[in-house]
């Protein structure tokens, strides 16, 4: 834990002239876990690609191993031992589970593959960690998002490194995943391996890190020993505010009128789900990783295909569910997608056409003319009121920090003026002062009288942001409770329960639908 592994000395690095990190100087210890927090656009992540190979830094220098460390590439810092998992999934989706898991490292001989080989290397990797359940011939694309960023955590850790970089690598997991990622990290931190872990769950960071350092604008803050950690200080120091500046006590919105209501939906996957939410209420939608809690929000949105049940809104009777995303959005629908780079964001296109684009017809255009002056007003209005970091309206989406990304995606609907908006992991990826951020808009869309639902693995989250809670479990319904009665070890029964073991069947202001 005393002899360095990486450290970097005056890092910095500046695009078009503009300088998104200066002067950083950061270390990793052998056998460390060593947290890198701070706000989106802080520089955690070009900090993290430049260790990584995949950036290069425009000053400064760094030494691996007591060595000189200049990597031309991803491939030569892999070669050194420096792995990385991003935060953006980067597997190849048509690909298999075991093809992901060994890319570019696929046993061949002759130049074909030995797919027997790699099957049995894919099983036994998958049950050394945990899991075996994973079919390894399965197309990476038929699987959830929890799954993937578990597939591609896997792939890491098979690999031989001495220093292993995971960005956000819990945002897409549920509390069990969560503590089987950790029980690995801990194993290779008794195997000396250095790890440098970013994540906005301060409660994580507080469970599993022996040292924590802040960014702030580009620049280093400071680091802490665990010991002298506490959420609070770290917020402070990312934002230069309290933990508790940002918190806010929940207010309930919910009237009495219909917003949804959805009787019998049934697809490959999903089983007789029946929810109704009331205008002005926020329903939590939780579960473990492939519980379904993205497959109910695109069935609902018309994104996957529904085998059966009806849906009802104010003003419309009950009827079929939506055949497509554009018949939802007709109707007053939106849909946060949890995978904002797949499912939400054009990324080579500009913030601009992201942020206007469900609203070009409805509110800029005339004629068929679209009216480029009131866009590009109300579009920056919105951003601005999101607190968005970002040069100009023009730059490309993908060059916007993760955080950045969802909030633009968040704008594109906001300036619709929906009825019923379904959150899948809104606040992804996203610092604490931006999700607090995003908990006020919560709140004040509900307020408005909006119909929200938002699927989640954040129990945090949840319990903050909602009036009820709704437990998936292998795709149907294991019980729902009011706020007020629900508790964190109630849900966490509910996430595991199974059709013949129901999760606690006495609790009376439970409601068990699953047939």
């Amino acid at each position: 834990m005393t002899k360095p592994l990486l450290t970097t000395h005056r890092l910095g690095k500046r695009y078009s002239g503009v300088s998104v990190l200066r002067d950083v100087a950061f270390d990793v210890r052998r056998g460390e876990i060593h947290a890198l927090l701070g706000a989106n656009g802080a520089g955690k992540s070009t900090l993290s690609k430049i260790v990584a190979g995949l950036v290069s830094p425009s000053e400064g220098t760094m030494s691996l191993g007591g060595s000189p460390y200049a990597p031309r590439d991803k491939r030569a810092a892999e070669r050194a031992g420096v792995a990385i998992v991003h935060q953006e999934l980067n597997l190849i989706p048509a690909l298999s589970v075991a093809e992901n898991l060994f890319l570019p490292r696929l046993p061949a001989w002759g130049g074909v593959l030995r797919r027997q080989v790699l099957r049995r290397q894919a099983e036994t990797l998958l049950d050394r960690l945990g899991l075996a359940a994973l079919d390894v011939d399965a197309s990476v694309n038929a699987l959830g998002v929890g799954q993937q960023q578990l597939v591609e955590i896997a792939a890491a850790l098979g690999r031989d490194c001495r220093l292993l970089i995971l960005d956000e690598p819990t945002a897409a997991l549920g509390s069990h995943e969560t503590e089987q990622l950790f029980t690995w990290l801990q194993h290779l931190r008794g195997q000396g391996v250095g790890i440098v872990f970013i994540s906005h769950r301060l409660d994580e960071v507080a469970a599993i890190s022996d040292r924590a350092t802040v960014l702030r604008d580009g620049s280093h803050v400071g680091t802490w020993p665990a010991d002298k950690f506490s959420p609070d200080a770290a917020v402070a120091a990312m934002t230069g505010d309290s933990l508790s500046a940002h918190r806010q006590h929940f207010h309930s919105h919910a009237t009495d009128e219909l917003g949804l209501s959805i009787n019998g939906l049934c697809s490959s996957f999903l089983r007789n789900v029946s929810l109704t939410v009331k205008r002005g209420e926020r329903l939590g939608i939780t579960g473990l990783v492939g519980s379904g809690r993205t497959e109910l929000l695109r069935a609902i949105y018309g994104a996957d295909p529904a085998t059966a049940g009806s849906l009802q809104i104010p003003g419309r009777s009950a009827r079929g569910l939506f055949r497509s995303p554009a018949q939802a959005v007709e109707a007053g629908f939106a849909m946060v997608s949890e995978d904002r780079k797949v499912d939400g964001l054009l990324l080579s296109q500009p913030v601009l056409t992201n942020a206007s684009l469900a609203s070009l017809r409805l509110r800029f255009s005339r004629w068929g003319i679209v009216r480029r002056g009131r866009e590009r007003q109300a579009t920056s209005e919105q951003l601005s009121a999101l607190d968005t970091r970002l040069q100009s309206l023009e730059q490309a989406v993908r060059t916007l920090s993760g955080g950045n990304q969802q909030k633009v995606l968040l704008a594109r609907w906001l300036l619709r003026d929906v009825d019923v908006l379904l959150f899948d992991e809104p606040t992804r990826g996203i610092d604490v002062a931006a999700r607090r951020r995003i908990y006020g808009l919560l709140d004040a869309l509900a307020a408005e009288g909006k119909t929200i639902l938002i699927a989640s693995s954040d129990w945090d989250e949840i319990e903050e942001t909602c009036d009820r809670v709704l437990v998936l479990a292998q795709g149907c319904v294991r019980g729902t409770w009011d706020r007020g009665t629900w508790s964190k070890r109630l849900v966490t029964q509910a996430s595991f329960a199974t059709e013949e073991q129901p999760a606690n069947a006495d609790n009376t202001r439970k409601r068990s639908v699953c047939e």
